[in-house]
């Protein structure tokens, strides 16, 4: 059975919410085909679009990667396989 990637929505500090695959060297972490989650379009927050993907209402701005400090990291969520065709 295939493992499925590892994809989070993480909060950063300054009210920052991305999405992609998550990976970490040392310190320093990264998403890849990653995504700043501009309207979440959710009824139940963060946890319900990390749960069920990308909503009608969510928009979501393309940013490939996203480089940041393990410390500006306020929260993460890990995300259901619903993200996988979003996050190729």
């Amino acid at each position: 059975m295939k493992k499925q990637k590892d994809i989070r929505i993480v909060v950063l500090q300054r009210g920052w919410v991305a999405a992609g695959v998550f990976s970490q060297d040392a310190a320093q972490c990264r998403l890849n085909n990653a995504f700043i989650v501009r309207q979440w379009g959710t009824t139940a927050g963060l946890g319900q679009l990390a749960k069920e993907g990308p909503l009608k209402e969510t928009i979501l701005d393309p940013a490939e990667e996203i480089k940041f400090h393990e410390l500006s990291v306020v929260c993460a969520f890990t995300c259901s396989d619903q993200w996988e065709a979003v996050c190729r």
